[in-house]
């Protein structure tokens, strides 16, 4: 299997990271109410929701360029490295995230967003 679809699947298991991490940091986790409990979160859990969030909506973004650029002939190992790409820039984002670094949580979502781009533009520039 290619490594961009191993990607796919890390991309896939990041938001249930993040959250692990929000429910971690803030005090009493209620199992009843997940969804309202995370709402009322501030600091390092309420980041660590809004990247499990964000990570979410950047999932069907990337598994859509892999799937299409896959589907559609591109050099799979230009695929691969840009997935992986993909992949570091968002673990940085995490961090970044869960950190409290805006501006350069900002340049890693940037970065991800590019790669997928790029992917998604591989077999119209790359044959």
């Amino acid at each position: 299997m290619p490594i961009a679809f191993w990607c796919v699947l890390l991309a896939g298991v990041m938001p249930l990271a993040t959250v692990a991490i929000a429910k971690a940091s803030g005090p009493g986790y209620d199992n009843h109410d997940p969804r309202g409990w995370l709402e009322r979160q501030s600091g390092r859990a309420r980041r660590a929701d809004m990247a499990h969030r964000n990570h979410f909506e950047a999932f069907p973004f990337f598994a859509a360029a892999v799937l299409t650029a896959s589907h559609l002939h591109a050099p799979q190992a230009r695929i691969d490295e840009l997935a992986m790409a993909f992949i570091a820039a968002r673990l940085l984002y995490t961090l970044c995230y869960v950190t409290d670094r805006a501006t350069l949580r900002t340049l890693c979502w940037t970065v991800s967003y590019l790669t997928v781009v790029g992917i998604f533009l591989l077999p119209v520039f790359v044959h």
